[in-house]
């Protein structure tokens, strides 16, 4: 009886091992399922970001060929010195005293019947 009570244990056991084993080997599979997955998902994500690197990389290019063209446009600008220059004859000239044509028409216009008094 021993011997049997012995080989009784041990097919529990066994049994119990064969449940934690197919419990495990469930376990390994969801996880490699899982994985399986995350590993897709972080694929596309690297290929979203290397899509936006390329997008970014040509916006700086436009950028850096922008800038460019506006240094050289910026050489064709007058130097202070030139704008000075130019304020001085401005202010010297005074345009603002300037007369208009339609004045000097109606100058003459007034100047006339004072010369005919005369």
């Amino acid at each position: 009886m021993p011997e049997m009570q012995l080989s009784t244990e041990l097919i529990g056991r066994l049994r119990i091992n064969e449940a934690r084993l197919a419990n495990l080997r469930e376990r390994l599979v969801v996880t490699d399922n899982n994985m399986i997955d995350e590993f897709r998902k972080i694929s596309e994500q690297v290929r979203d970001i290397n899509v936006e690197m390329k997008e970014i990389k040509n916006d700086l290019f436009k950028l850096r060929e922008t800038l460019k063209e506006v240094v050289n446009e910026m050489s064709s600008f007058a130097r202070s010195s030139e704008i000075k220059v130019l304020e001085k004859y401005i202010n010297t000239w005074n345009p603002l005293n300037f007369v208009t044509e339609k004045e000097v028409l109606n100058l003459i216009k007034n100047v006339k019947p004072e010369i005919k008094d005369r």
